[in-house]
């Protein structure tokens, strides 16, 4: 086993479940190696994947030399990718072992991965070990269309937080896009998509269903809700 920079061997994985792998580095607490993903439309997208022994998976995508992806979980580098058949990211992500392209399912490297999922007991964390939030959708108080909102950040969460709050809201209040009634609806076929880590059509699971944390409740708002997480949260 090789050092990493500051002297702690790695120990993820032996040589010989490494051994002919493409693009292998070592690093204190992680083994990154070459990856990519295939889209009939626009060809091959090349990536690097680090495996945590946390069972962590986080992809740096390097499909363009301008390309800023970064730390994205293997399902949205799927989706990044152009991968028409989406949400089989353990089959469609592909390493290079022995000068052949291998769906990551079938290496060594998704041992660490496949045990925290089994005993991840709820946990509300999705594949890059963050807070996962589904988008929600809310109904316009005027034109009766309901409308989506994405949970990805802090900022996502309080807006949809405040909109909810607002017994008078309506399609022209959403701060990021400009939308008026007259606007159409998405299709139904279209708002089973929620962006659960775990499915993206998922109906609502431990994975994408947050109860409370510090990215969807907030220490300055004074609603029950908030005022309950900050308490429990102190104590």
């Amino acid at each position: 086993m090789e050092n990493g920079s500051n002297g702690v061997v790695t120990l993820l994985f032996t040589e010989d479940e490494l051994r002919e792998i493409s693009g292998v580095k070592r690093c204190d607490d992680y083994v990154e190696v070459m990856c990519g993903c295939t889209s009939h439309r626009y060809g091959d997208a090349v990536a690097r994947l680090r495996v945590f022994s946390s069972g962590e998976l986080e992809i740096t995508c390097e499909c363009t030399p301008g390309c800023t992806e970064d730390k994205l979980t293997p399902a949205a580098f799927e989706k990044h990718s152009g991968r028409e058949t989406a949400r089989k990211w353990k089959n469609n992500v592909w390493i290079i072992v022995n000068g052949e392209k291998v769906p990551v399912v079938k290496t060594p490297l998704l041992k660490y991965y496949n045990k925290s999922s089994k005993h991840a007991n709820g946990s509300n964390r999705s594949q890059n070990g963050k807070a996962c939030h589904r988008d929600e959708f809310l109904r316009c108080t005027e034109c009766k269309k309901d409308r989506r909102f994405r949970l990805r950040s802090k900022e996502e969460c309080r807006t949809y937080h405040d909109a909810l709050a607002n017994v008078h809201w309506n399609c022209s209040c959403i701060p990021y896009d400009k939308f008026s009634c007259d606007d159409e609806e998405e299709r139904a076929s279209r708002r089973v998509y929620r962006g659960c880590s775990r499915s993206s059509t998922c109906k609502g699971c431990t994975t994408c269903v947050c109860f409370g944390c510090q990215i969807c409740r907030f220490s300055d708002c004074s609603c029950q809700t908030c005022s309950d997480f900050t308490k429990n949260a102190k104590a």
